[in-house]
Order: structure tokens, then sequence, then C-alpha cells
């Protein structure tokens, strides 16, 4: 694990050290700053994050690579690859894959209603289950985020998808325990700027969830403070996503650089 260690430390150099460069470059024309603070503006970026995944049975660690893609001001695809470390099997690989399109479909709706963004989000079951790397499932969402400007400082962009789990693919799981799971899904996020360079995301994730006839609500959400370093170019941010319902707490940190 000392190389694992030592690539994160490399990386993470090597993100600021490309940082800087670009802001000792002269602009050639000035440009305004972007907003991070505003989950409807998307914008090309690459996110690396440290985490430790605290779980009942076993506790993963590892490093989250996400990468995003505007193809436009209206338009990103999301990639997310984790490379995690379970200490209860003692294997290393990679896990679930994630990919997520959005699409901005209206802007500007009113002075404070700023956007509607449907969007589609798939969870792929790369990891291994054997492994305790990965959920041996599929799962789709699909909905829409609406954004809305309460005042200078917080922002809300709620939202709701519909939610399908596929049965799990893995044979240590018998047949007649295997079930698909359908429900809905509900993020109430909200950003709050505490200055033009630090802001807050607090972000309540329930979702309900039917699975052999039985309704189940799980409780999950995120918390996540980010600090831009330099404007356009490159920030860090710490974070906290539970689900208290599973008892799976998820802690990181990160470094994001704006292309």
């Amino acid at each position: 694990m000392k190389h694992f260690y030592f690539f994160i430390l490399i990386l993470l150099n090597s993100f600021a050290a490309i940082a800087q460069e670009n802001k000792e470059q002269p602009e050639k024309e000035p440009k305004k700053d972007i907003d991070p603070s505003n989950p409807t503006n998307l914008y090309t970026q690459v996110n690396f994050n440290p985490e430790y995944e605290d779980g009942k049975n076993a506790d993963l660690y590892g490093v989250r690579v996400n990468i995003q893609y505007a193809f436009n001001a209206d338009n990103l695809v999301l990639m997310e690859l984790p490379f995690l470390h379970n200490d209860a099997t003692s294997k290393t690989g990679l896990g679930d894959m994630r990919v997520r399109y959005f699409h901005v479909a209206k802007k500007g709706i009113t002075k404070n209603f700023i956007a509607v963004v449907p969007f589609v989000d798939f969870s792929l079951p790369t990891g291994s289950f054997e492994n305790g790397l990965g959920t041996s499932a599929w799962s789709l969402a699909g909905g829409v985020v609406g954004g809305f400007v309460v005042n200078q400082k917080l922002s809300l962009f709620p939202g709701i998808s519909y939610v399908h789990i596929t049965k799990p693919s893995t044979d240590l799981i018998p047949d007649a325990m295997k079930f698909s799971s359908d429900g809905i899904g509900f993020q109430f996020n909200a950003s709050y700027k505490f200055t033009k360079n630090t802001f807050m995301f607090i972000n309540p994730t329930p979702s309900i969830l039917n699975t052999n006839g039985t309704w189940k609500t799980f409780w999950s959400g995120e918390l996540n403070l980010n600090h831009i370093l330099i404007p356009n170019k490159f920030k860090v941010n710490a974070g906290w996503t539970p689900n208290f319902t599973t008892e799976f707490y998820i802690y990181k940190i990160g470094a994001t650089l704006f292309i």
C-alpha cells in the first residue's frame, strides 16, 4: 500500500502544479469567473477524492476519480471510477463505475427560478462483489433538478428521480433471495456561500424503494465544504456522505482541476 499512498501524493502535487502554471499564464482576454457553487452550471473538470468508507462489516479506503466533460453550457457527461481496498477481504481493485448525463433544458425562467435540469444516472457493477468492492447489480435513475436562488448566499436545488436496481448477479446470493428494487429518489440540495471562494453543499437524499413487495425508506445525504484556491482553475473540498439506514459512512477530501 505504500506505492498507493505515494501515487496519491504524486497526483495531488501534479494537480497543484498544473493549476499554478495556469495561474501564472496571463489571460488574453478577461473572462467571467466560473461559479461551481451552482450545480446547474456545467464545467469540464477532473475531481480526485481520497476517501474512507466506514461500514458495519468492513471498512474500505482508496480514491475516487471523477471526470466531467461539458460539451457546451447545457450538456455534460460524468464518469466516476473508484479504486478501493477492503480491509475485511484484503482485496484491492475497481469499485462500481458511475455514469451521469445532465442537460440544462431551461435557464432564467424567473429572477429566482434559474434552471431546469433533467438527468440520467447509471451505476455499473464493475466492482467485485466477492472481494467486497461492488454490488453486482445495475442501477438506473432518471429525473430532474430545479434551481432556485433565495438570496446572494443561499440557493436551493431540489430534485426527484425514478430509481431501478436490478437483481444481484453474484452466485454468493441464492436465487430465492435475489430481488430487484424500484422507487423514488429525492434530493434537497442547498448551496450556501460563506465568501466568494468558500461554499458548502448540504444535500439530504432520502429514497423510497420497493423490494419484493416491501417498501423501505433509506435515509442518506451529503455534506461537502469547498474552497476555491485559484479562480476558474483549482479548488479543494472535504465531505461526509452518510447512509443512516445501512449504517455506511464515507469521509473524503479532494481536489478539482477545471479545464
